[in-house]
């Protein structure tokens, strides 16, 4: 068997790592030092048909294991999880994302709970008795798996994100098929290791972009679509689907509002605020970009956050450093721009604006502030995805709230304050699908996760996250068979007979 290689375009099929013979292989490089870690390629047509099969193939026999089962496997893939040292998969995904290293430990610390998580919420319910509609009747509903589930996933959380998503759809009977962001497509392939104890084919991983991505959604031998990344790159997956009457779990990303209220607590809110824009390199579908901070406090917070972000370390993930370098040439382009654009425009820059000037290689860029910042700038209609925050001065509570909801997006809202009327407020009138008061960016297994408007569609995590990957079948059963009195033919006095007629 194969063994893995990142400098040979591989596929994972069968629970072995496969190359791919006569694939045009494209370099990857190191965001922080440029250096090529590994090789990548598409999967030709032939390859992604065998994928497809096999997973089908593994899922008629998956599908048909008693929950408990099912359950036990989950928790064995959790079990090897949390037994690796997470140290290979952890240095692929630095050298090829960028990340610090703690921050790829910590994600591939928090894949074996997911395990664990769906195991048990699968097995706890399979359907619901209903009261019934007639007497003698049993009347219920049963959950069934889609099939066989595509999961196109992105390069900032690589591994958990996959978690998520696999361990919820094979809780629920299906085989999973994975595309992984070529961005993070080695770590991805590595970490497979993790699933070759299953029956061949149950999970696999194919290699590509946009190619193999549409064609995993156009093959009538798949059956549901996970996805997240951008709103663009959403919407195009989410039309596809809808022409395929195939369902789907959209998460598209956002710019998420973060008010500091003037009663917030400073040192937490500079402290919170100094992670929910920054960490990793504000790279994060939830990272805070857009804050609006009460005039009370604005000049004490900008000049404590702006302190606070210059004390960040910037430099390789295999550092001590905070903040590595941003994905790719293209990602710190667009964030020059938006930061370039708005202090044409206005805007105040109050630290970071460029690359560190002790960084003259790879794709850094400083954690920048900007102020006196306007709704109609692009730093607060775009999603950044950079170390870029945007502070906007406001003279209310009410003003804050009605700005942070001006968007097309709603992903998350952050709110720091001690007022808890605020704190209940902000649960109530936040446009977004998770909101944080003074703990921005958390995740917990059991609740959902995902985007009102243009952030999404459907949810990860939780019970929906189980149930995005499950499909309800309706069963009436009568024990005793009887002629019902509704059947036809229809009785003679049924029929209307014409004007003053009485139905009894």
């Amino acid at each position: 068997m194969a063994q893995f290689n990142p400098f040979q375009p591989q596929s994972f099929l069968a629970n072995a790592y496969r190359p791919l013979a006569n694939a045009a292989a494209r370099q990857r490089l190191d965001p922080a030092s440029l250096e090529p870690v590994g090789a990548l390629a598409e999967c030709d047509p032939g390859t992604l048909a065998e994928a497809i099969a096999l997973a089908n193939s593994a899922q008629a026999d998956w599908a048909r294991l008693d929950a408990k089962s099912r359950a036990s496997a989950l928790h064995r893939i959790a079990n090897r999880i949390e037994e690796s040292d997470f140290h290979d998969v952890a240095l692929q995904m630095v050298r090829e994302q960028g990340k610090p290293y703690p921050e790829a430990v910590g994600e591939l610390a928090n894949c074996a709970g997911v395990f664990r998580y769906y195991a048990e919420m699968a097995r706890d319910e399979a359907g619901r008795i209903a009261g019934t509609t007639q007497t003698g009747s049993f009347q219920f509903a049963r959950y069934e798996p889609y099939g066989v589930s595509v999961h196109i996933l992105p390069f900032n959380f690589p591994i958990l994100l996959m978690c998520w998503t696999v361990a919820a759809s094979l809780a629920a009977g299906n085989a999973c098929l994975v595309k992984p962001a070529e961005a993070t497509t080695l770590c991805s392939l590595r970490f497979m290791q993790h699933f070759d104890h299953l029956p061949d084919g149950l999970v696999g991983c194919v290699t590509g972009g946009v190619e193999t991505a549409q064609a995993l959604i156009r093959s009538p031998d798949t059956h549901v679509v996970a996805f997240t990344g951008s709103v663009a790159a959403g919407r195009a997956v989410g039309a596809a689907c809808a022409d395929l009457m195939k369902p789907c779990v959209i998460e598209a990303g956002g710019s998420d509002p973060l008010i500091v209220s003037e009663h917030a607590d400073l040192d937490v809110a500079v402290s919170g605020s100094v992670t929910a824009a920054f960490h990793l390199t504000g790279q994060i579908c939830t990272s805070a970009e857009r804050f609006f901070v009460h005039e009370a406090v604005h000049d004490a917070f900008v000049e404590r956050f702006a302190d606070a972000a210059r004390a960040l370390r910037v430099g390789p993930g295999l550092e001590r450093s905070e903040i590595g370098p941003l994905v790719s040439e293209a990602g710190r382009d667009k964030v020059a721009r938006l930061v370039d654009a708005a202090v044409a425009d206005g805007a105040r820059l109050v630290c970071g604006g460029g690359a560190p000037p002790d960084r003259n290689r790879g794709w850094f860029y400083e954690p920048t502030i900007l102020t006196d910042v306007t709704l109609d700038m692009a730093v607060m209609q775009e999603e950044i995805f950079g170390p870029v925050a945007a502070v906007c001065k406001v003279s209310s509570f009410d003003e804050a709230m009605a700005r942070a909801n001006d968007t097309p997006f709603g992903l998350g809202a952050s709110l720091f304050t001690r007022d808890m009327r605020e704190a209940m407020a902000a649960a109530e009138r936040f446009q977004s699908g998770m909101v944080w008061v003074n703990n921005p960016l958390i995740d917990n297994d059991a609740l959902p996760f995902g985007g009102w408007k243009m952030s999404g569609v459907g949810r990860e995590l939780g019970r929906q996250g189980l149930d995005a990957f499950r499909q309800s079948k309706m069963v009436i059963i009568d024990a005793d068979a009887v002629v019902q009195d509704w059947w036809y033919p229809y009785p003679d006095d049924w029929f209307y007979g014409g004007e003053g007629r009485s139905f009894e």
